[in-house]
């Protein structure tokens, strides 16, 4: 998995990975859109009560958890990474920044993937496991409508097709009438 066993990391890599590491968390962990993630400021973390508050499509407001290792990678990266890579350049609200000390962009986030993966993969793809996880491991659809931001349910039921075919594939792999 690109989380657990990533493509060895570039040499001299030093500060760039605690962000990378931090937002390949956030991406996953808390099944964050990548405009979301690019557009994270301070003031939508809760470290105490590890939570973040997302501003999603259309302005809409959701409560998003912060899993453990989240929390650990973007200690990381406040801590170590970020005021190095900033150095004396002029400080804003945005976690993440770039090499040129700007606010993050997709096309930065889709290089970091590019780096870390062994396979091409779209930063959405991250989301995506995020919910067909979830769905996996029994929670229910509305919740992780909840979780995704969306609006309608029709656009969280597209992950229950992946889980389908998924317990099918086990099924037909485990069971003796399979």
């Amino acid at each position: 998995m690109l989380l657990d066993n990533p493509r060895p990391v570039i040499q001299n890599d030093g500060i760039r990975k605690f962000r990378d590491d931090a937002i390949l968390e956030l991406l996953y962990g808390s099944g964050l859109r990548v405009s979301e993630l690019c557009n994270l400021k301070f003031d939508q973390i809760d470290f105490q009560k590890h939570l973040l508050r997302i501003k999603g499509k259309g302005g809409k407001e959701r409560l998003v958890p912060l899993s453990r290792k989240s929390i650990q990678c973007l200690e990381l990266w406040l801590k170590n990474g970020r005021p190095e890579m900033l150095g004396t350049k002029e400080e804003h609200d945005f976690v993440f920044v770039n090499m040129r000390c700007k606010r993050i962009t997709p096309r930065d986030v889709r290089r970091l993937l590019d780096r870390r993966s062994s396979v091409p993969v779209n930063p959405h793809a991250l989301r995506h496991t995020f919910a067909t996880h979830l769905l996996d491991g029994g929670a229910d659809l509305r919740e992780v409508q909840e979780l995704l931001g969306h609006s309608d349910l029709s656009s969280t039921q597209i992950y229950t097709h992946v889980s389908k075919d998924r317990l099918k594939a086990i099924h037909k792999q485990t069971h003796p009438r399979g």
